[in-house]
């Protein structure tokens, strides 16, 4: 459109930003960081930011704001958002440039943020009543020697987005569209437009357009320079992150392996390598001293997941399971190429013994120093088809039977089109309401729907957190959020752990207090790998309430599998999950394993990437190594493949990803 440059204001937050941002970079676009704040009368202010120093105020405000659950007076922002008695009132406001549009929140601007810092927003959507308003506002601010910034009050990307933002409007005000009459929009004129259509608008006030150019070239704070830091461990006199990092995992070392081989010193010094480069020991000593508090609270604590191919891991407690003995590999969780942040999860026994883990990280790092990360809940199938079909009066029944047919991600037949849909649900495919269903719902998908708490992943920072993103406060008592979600926070270069409760280590601990009352003492970390009579049990499908192989589906393949190592367990509960078995992979592996098929590779340069099994691919992560491989992926571009492929799978992402691919590949 030739625009440079292009700003979001969510109300009352800042859960849109980083999204926006990545999409802006993408763009080549300057993205300018806001947000529009509630008054305690049904108008808003609308914050701009300036600097660094704004943006943090900007997220103190926003945070006191959520934690007072009340609206603000702007004459009263300092005494009402808890930051202290004493706080100097152009301190909260310094960095942040305003504009409104009523009189009122205009006439309130000036005494707090000055007349270099104060505007008068107009917009023009081709109504009377907004031309007229648009008139007042330009000669209150004449009046008032304030410089007047057109806006567009953009809603919808695109003209035809306006149809979306009326189903938006009605689900908001709980009515239906053949009767919300007036709380619709008039017109499709509130959607992004180009300098020339702008300057069409405001051919009578050219200054205006200039004002908002100016203003837009000044505002140069990005999420960029966020200021997260990762919280500094108190290490001893002496030591550096990196040298007290490698003392503890030496001893821990010599603790694990009996005895301390050379190949898990060889391991262990690469590992240490590689997080000295990434400057991440500081992020491995705040994990070992969370295992630490555990140990000494005599909470089962367990790392799960890719920290399990980690030998440091292994030998700082974090996890339990050898990854040198068990050939796990080390990049899956950790690589330099892929540069993302390592994820540590953390499995707790559900229940008290997690909550006092949770609330034991909010102590030590104080209520502006630790959060829990969001969830953005998106529109899926379910909640997309019932909302549209309230908002177009549509029976229950049809509802049901239509959406079925609304498979929202996989690769289609073009015979099977939407009509062909219609006819197998059984409905009057002529019904015009089923056409506008089917648009409605496809352009819903994906869009966030409302912000939920994640199940465990926390977030702590060097200083005050809701200096870096606003806080709010969570539905559960004694919790706060940050407004983003993990991957939010990982792509602003924020680490997150996570905590989660898992009702099989309360089992395992229970157990385990059991037995030792009784004299024996269980060290999980040195189970044998390699017991015959628990693979004989294995084999037979004895595998009631064995965590992860107890379902039907685990004890059919048992038997079929006829593991005989710990590696063919991770095969067998990997082929079992929905990837594999809708990618028809479980039958080939079985049939090579058991020596009725050939082991073939689909190209020579992929066989040292699926020979561990048999040729077949079953792990996420050989799936990344291959687009590196065959498709000269990069590890950015391999992280967003996995990104694209996770449990929130986007079609668009899907599309956008699968033709990178291709062009790789051919």
């Amino acid at each position: 459109m030739g625009h440079g440059a292009i700003g979001l204001a969510d109300r009352d937050g800042l859960a849109g930003a980083p999204r926006f941002f990545q999409a802006a970079k993408k763009a080549g676009l300057r993205p300018i960081v806001g947000a529009e704040v509630s008054l305690s009368s049904d108008s808003f202010v609308t914050l701009l930011v300036e600097s660094r120093e704004g943006y943090r105020n900007l997220s103190r405000l926003l945070t006191a704001r959520a934690a007072k659950h009340a609206d603000l007076k702007l004459a009263a922002i300092p005494e009402r958002t808890g930051l202290g008695p004493g706080f100097d009132e152009p301190e909260l406001l310094k960095g942040l440039v305003a504009f409104a549009s009523d009189v009122s929140t205009i006439d309130s601007l000036t005494p707090l943020f000055g007349k270099d810092r104060s505007f008068v927003e107009v917009q023009r959507h081709l109504t009377r009543e907004s031309h007229d308003n648009a008139l007042g506002l330009l000669d209150l601010a004449d009046a008032r020697g304030l410089r007047a910034i057109a806006t567009n009050g953009v809603l919808h990307a695109k003209p035809q987005g306006r149809r979306l933002v009326d189903v938006f409007t009605c689900l908001r005000h709980h009515t239906s569209l053949s009767r919300a009459g007036r709380l619709l929009s008039e017109n499709a004129e509130r959607h992004l437009k180009g300098p020339s259509d702008m300057q069409s608008l405001f051919s009578d006030r050219p200054d205006v357009l200039r004002h908002t150019e100016t203003l837009a070239d000044r505002l140069r704070f990005t999420l960029d320079y966020l200021g997260y830091r990762f919280p500094d461990y108190p290490r001893p006199r002496g030591e550096t992150n990196d040298s007290f990092l490698r003392a503890i995992t030496e001893a821990g070392a010599h603790r694990r392996y009996r005895p301390y081989h050379a190949n898990a010193r060889a391991q262990i010094e690469k590992e240490l390598a590689v997080i000295a480069k990434l400057g991440l020991a500081g992020y491995f000593l705040i994990v070992w001293d969370l295992m630490q508090f555990c140990l000494q609270e005599g909470i089962l604590a367990q790392g799960r997941g890719s920290a399990a191919n980690s030998a440091v891991c292994y030998s700082l407690g974090i996890t339990a399971v050898d990854p040198v003995g068990m050939e796990l590999l080390f990049e899956r969780f950790l690589s330099e190429e892929r540069g993302e942040w390592p994820d540590i999860d953390i499995d707790l026994p559900s229940g008290d013994r997690r909550e006092k883990v949770i609330q034991h990280v909010y102590t030590k790092y104080g209520p502006h120093g630790a959060a829990m990360t969001a969830n953005v809940i998106t529109y899926r199938e379910k909640s997309a088809s019932r909302e549209i079909g309230k908002v177009l009066e549509l029976p229950d029944d049809m509802v049901d039977r239509v959406s079925a047919q609304m498979r929202r991600f996989e690769w289609q037949d073009k015979k099977d089109t939407f009509d062909v849909r219609l006819e197998r649900a059984g409905v009057d495919r002529r019904d015009l309401r089923l056409k506008v269903f089917a648009r409605l719902f496809h352009d819903i998908q994906d869009l966030p729907r409302h912000l939920g708490q994640h199940s465990g992943g926390m977030i702590v920072a060097q200083g005050r957190l809701d200096e870096v993103v606003p806080l709010q406060p969570a539905s559960m008592p004694g919790r706060t959020i940050v407004q983003w979600d993990k991957e939010d926070c990982a792509d602003l270069g924020i680490i997150k752990v996570d905590l989660l409760g898992l009702g099989m280590m309360a089992a395992l601990q229970d157990s385990i207090s059991i037995l030792s009352s009784t004299g024996v003492e269980v060290d999980i970390a040195h189970l044998p790998p390699d017991d015959p009579k628990t693979y004989a049990m294995l084999r037979a499908a004895d595998t009631v309430g064995v965590f992860q192989v107890e379902s039907r589906a685990q004890m059919a393949t048992l038997p079929r599998m006829k593991p005989e190592r710990f590696y063919d367990l991770v095969v067998e509960v990997a082929i079992i999950r929905p990837g594999p078995i809708v990618g028809q992979m479980v039958h080939p592996y079985l049939d090579r394993r058991a020596g009725r098929k050939p082991v073939e590779y689909p190209h020579p340069s992929l066989e040292p990437i699926l020979k561990r099994t048999l040729g077949v691919p079953l792990f996420q992560e050989q799936l990344l190594r291959m687009a590196m491989t065959v498709a000269g992926f990069t590890g950015g571009e391999a992280e967003e493949l996995r990104r694209a492929m996770g449990f929130k799978r986007s079609e668009k992402r899907m599309a956008e990803i699968e033709a990178k691919l291709r062009a790789g590949m051919g």
